[in-house]
C-alpha cells in the first residue's frame, strides 16, 4: 500500500501516513448507512431526527428547537439508522452533498433521514475529528467529488462512501492533529458567537432608535427637536442607469466599473465598460459614497453605500439626499423587509423609483442624525473587525489542512 508524508507535522512523529478505505475504519457492527424517509407526524416529545439541513457548511449546526422529532413507536422500526455522539454524518442528497460533521453528544441516540449517511468511526482505529477534517480538506473533497452524481440534484451512494480513500497517520498523531484543529474551530465558533451577539445588539438598538424610544441629547444634556415626518422625494434626488448593448464587445473593454444590483456592496467588480458605452447607453455614473438601492434581482430592496465610483445599470437606483446619508442608509436597511413584503407580492415583481420616492419616515435633526449614524457606524466597524478575524482564521485553517494532510 502506498504511503506518504505531509509537509507539516508535530514533533515526535515521523512514520509515513498509510492509505485506507473508509469502510475499513468503521465499527464492525455499525456499518455505513443512510437514514430513513422522514415520517410526516411531528412529536414534540419524540426522538430527534437529523436532516441534512440541520448541519451545513454555511451556518454549522442549526438551533435544536428547529429539529424534527418522531415518536419512539415510529422510530423503533429504524434502529439501524440511529447515531451516537462522535459518529460522523455526511450529506448524501442535495446542495450540501459531501459535507461532513461530527454528531455532538447531546444528539446521542437520534435518527437520521434519507438525506444523510452515518459513519460510525471505530475509535481504536481513527479519530472522528481527524477523519472529518481530512474529508473536508482539498484531498478529501477531491475523493468525494469523484463519486458525486447529478447536478440539479447531486447525490452520493453509500457504496461509494464506503470506498472513500483517506491517508491516516498513527492514532496518537491523528488525536494530536484533531485536538489542534478543534482548538482552531473553537476560536472560530467563539468569534462567530461574538459576531452574532453584536448583530443582535445592533438590531435591537436600531429598533429603539428608529422608533424614537432611544434618543441622544446635546452637549448640555437637553433633548434635540422633535422628529419630523418626511417623504423621500422631498429630501432626495434619484436616478437609475442602463445597460450598454451586450453584443458590442468594445463597450465592455473599458475601465469604468459597471455596477449591477448584486454589486452594490462590493469593493470591486468584474465587468467594466468604456466611455463610448457610457455615452451611447442609459448607464449613469455614481461616485463612492452614493447610496445605492437594488430595485430588482435576488437582493431586491437592499441598500448600500457605494465603495467605488462607476456606472450603474437599470436595476440600481442612486439616491442622493440633503439629510445624513449614513442615517438614511441605516433607515432603509432597517426597513428593507417591510418594503419588500409590502410592494413585492410573494417576493415576485420589481420595485421602482416611484415606490422609493413615496416612502416616508420620521427624521431627527441633522445633528441627531449624525450622532445616530456615528453610533451605528462604530457598531458596523466592530462587526466587520470580528468578521475579518473569522475569515483570517478560516484561511489559516485551510492552509493547515493542505499542509497537515496528504
Amino acid at each position: 500500500m502506498r504511503r506518504a508524508s505531509p509537509k507539516l507535522r508535530f514533533t515526535g512523529f515521523k512514520e509515513d501516513f498509510k492509505y485506507a478505505l473508509l469502510k475499513e475504519i468503521v465499527e464492525e457492527d455499525r456499518k455505513i448507512r443512510y437514514g430513513i424517509v422522514q415520517p410526516g407526524e411531528y412529536d414534540p416529545e419524540g426522538r430527534y431526527m437529523i436532516r441534512g439541513q440541520d448541519y451545513s457548511s454555511v451556518n454549522g449546526w442549526a438551533d435544536i428547537s428547529n429539529f424534527f422529532r418522531v415518536s419512539d413507536a415510529v422510530e423503533s422500526k429504524y434502529l439501524k439508522a440511529r447515531v451516537k455522539g462522535g459518529d460522523l454524518l455526511i450529506t448524501i442528497v442535495g446542495a450540501g452533498t459531501g459535507w461532513v460533521e461530527v454528531v455532538p453528544e447531546f444528539l446521542d441516540g437520534a435518527n437520521i433521514t434519507q438525506t444523510t449517511g452515518r459513519i460510525a468511526i471505530d475509535k481504536t482505529k481513527a479519530s472522528s475529528i481527524y477523519v472529518k477534517n481530512y474529508l473536508l480538506s482539498i484531498y478529501g473533497k477531491k475523493e468525494i467529488y469523484k463519486y458525486i452524481k447529478g447536478q440539479a440534484q447531486p447525490g452520493l451512494n453509500i457504496g461509494d462512501v464506503e470506498i472513500f480513500r483517506l491517508a491516516l497517520p498513527s492514532l496518537p498523531e491523528q488525536q494530536k492533529i484533531a485536538s489542534f484543529l478543534s482548538a482552531v474551530d473553537e476560536k472560530i465558533q467563539q468569534l462567530t458567537r461574538k459576531k452574532d451577539l453584536l448583530e443582535q445588539y445592533k438590531k435591537g438598538v436600531m429598533q429603539q432608535l428608529f422608533s424614537g424610544k432611544l434618543r441622544f441629547k446635546d452637549e448640555n444634556g437637553k433633548a434635540y427637536p422633535k422628529w419630523e415626518e418626511k417623504r423621500l422625494e422631498h429630501i432626495c434626488s434619484f436616478f437609475s442607469g442602463g445597460t450598454p448593448q451586450s453584443t458590442n464587445k468594445k463597450y465592455y473593454s473599458g475601465s469604468i466599473p459597471f455596477i449591477g444590483s448584486g454589486n452594490i456592496y462590493d469593493n470591486e467588480v468584474t465587468t467594466f465598460i468604456s466611455e463610448e458605452a457610457l455615452k451611447n447607453s442609459s448607464a449613469k455614473l455614481v461616485v463612492k459614497g452614493d447610496l445605492l438601492f437594488a430595485l430588482y434581482g435576488a437582493n431586491s430592496g437592499e441598500v448600500a453605500i457605494s465603495k467605488i465610483s462607476g456606472a450603474i445599470n437599470q436595476a440600481v437606483l442612486c439616491i442622493r439626499t440633503t439629510e445624513n446619508t449614513v442615517y438614511l442608509y441605516s433607515l432603509l436597511h432597517y426597513n428593507q423587509r417591510r418594503i419588500v413584503s409590502r410592494y413585492l407580492q410573494g417576493g415576485q415583481g420589481n420595485l421602482s423609483a416611484e415606490i422609493v420616492r413615496k416612502l416616508k419616515y420620521k427624521f431627527p435633526s441633522l445633528v441627531e442624525q449624525q450622532k445616530i449614524a456615528s453610533f451605528l457606524t462604530a457598531l458596523d466597524t466592530k462587526i466587520e473587525s470580528v468578521a475579518a478575524q473569522i475569515a483570517h482564521i478560516q484561511t489559516f485553517k485551510k492552509g493547515l489542512l493542505q499542509q497537515m494532510f496528504v
